[in-house]
């Protein structure tokens, strides 16, 4: 009988630890703010603008996110609300990535994660949104206007008004120009020219050579004066 006794201790001894690190069973749906490192093809500039989606409520918790603008272009995305739920996890960095190769909420819904995908897009589509109303109701800054030199020809005086978004020629407006048929026809091939060259070296325009050498030279000094 006494030796059966350390065996009796011993074996309850052993249950000891067992009772103690029973795993727990129990799951926590976590709602708060997750951030999620951005994915992005260059660096933030000051011209970036940043705007915040709607928080957008899931069966699986809220989802919110921040878009960098760097003009129009989508340059990163950052989580600031995201469940906190592994497939949400696994999902994100793919939906970013998504987003900055479409450059639009128009994004595949990634397998495992549909109700993440939807919420994701939802806020995307509002950070959108409200930059492209806020694009509208303000001029670029970027925009530069040039209005070239008044070049004085044997049919009239030439000048042309050159608009710049940042070093592309988006625009040119006839300020003056002969009242002559054949530069009211040759006018809109001459500025199609010169969006299509982006420069000054373009063709003369048949029948209008004397117009064509004029605004050829009013438009140089726009650009001229643009680069200065």
């Amino acid at each position: 009988m006494k030796r059966a006794l350390p065996v009796l201790v011993l074996s309850v001894a052993g249950l000891i630890p067992v009772w103690r690190y029973e795993p727990s069973t129990g799951t926590t749906e976590v709602a708060a703010p997750a951030s999620t490192p951005s994915t992005s093809s260059t660096g933030s500039s000051s011209g970036s603008t940043v705007v915040k989606g709607t928080v957008v409520s899931t069966d699986k918790g809220d989802v919110q996110v921040e878009v960098t603008f760097d003009g129009g272009t989508i340059t990163a995305v950052r989580m600031l609300r995201q469940p906190d739920h592994p497939q949400t996890t696994a999902a994100v960095p793919e939906l970013i990535a998504e987003t900055l190769e479409a450059q639009s909420a128009d994004i595949d819904t990634v397998s495992g994660a549909t109700i993440t995908s939807d919420g994701y897009r939802e806020s995307l589509q509002a950070a959108l949104d409200e930059q492209a109303a806020a694009a509208a109701a303000s001029p670029s800054a970027a925009s530069q206007v040039v209005a070239g030199t008044t070049v004085s020809t044997e049919k009239g005086d030439v000048q042309v008004e050159v608009t710049f978004e940042g070093d592309a020629i988006t625009a040119v407006r006839m300020l003056r120009q002969p009242d002559h048929p054949q530069t009211t026809a040759a006018v809109p091939e001459l500025i199609a020219e010169t969006l299509e060259a982006q420069s000054a070296d373009i063709d003369t325009v048949s029948g209008a050579t004397i117009t064509s050498d004029g605004y050829r030279e009013s438009l140089q000094a726009a650009i001229d004066a643009k680069a200065a």
